[in-house]
């Protein structure tokens, strides 16, 4: 990694069509202008894994089978039947000794 200082209004050039200028500095935080041409994507990176940390999260959602999203539903709309009484266990049988 290259580390760089560099004061207001400087730039950084990468590559012969890419140019990063200090906008402005405020204590902790900086103002970054990115000049590219419109094929390069910039992305920031917590964006980038907030969407993909999401997506993952959704497609794990959607694996759950259909008949499972069924009975949630139907679960928390009150839709079904009574469950059984439970039945009351077996008395416990001795072994000879």
């Amino acid at each position: 990694m290259l580390v760089l200082t560099r004061k207001q209004g400087e730039k950084i050039l990468i590559g012969d069509d890419i140019v990063i200028t200090v906008l402005d500095v405020r204590g902790d935080s900086i103002r970054l202008g990115v000049d590219a041409p419109r094929g390069i994507s910039i992305q920031r990176a917590e964006i980038l894994k907030a969407v993909s940390d999401a997506n993952l999260e959704a497609n794990v959602a959607a694996d759950r089978s259909d008949a499972a999203v069924a009975a949630q539903l139907k679960s928390s709309l009150g839709l079904l039947p009574a469950a059984p009484a439970p039945v009351a266990p077996l008395p416990a049988v001795s072994q000879p000794e």
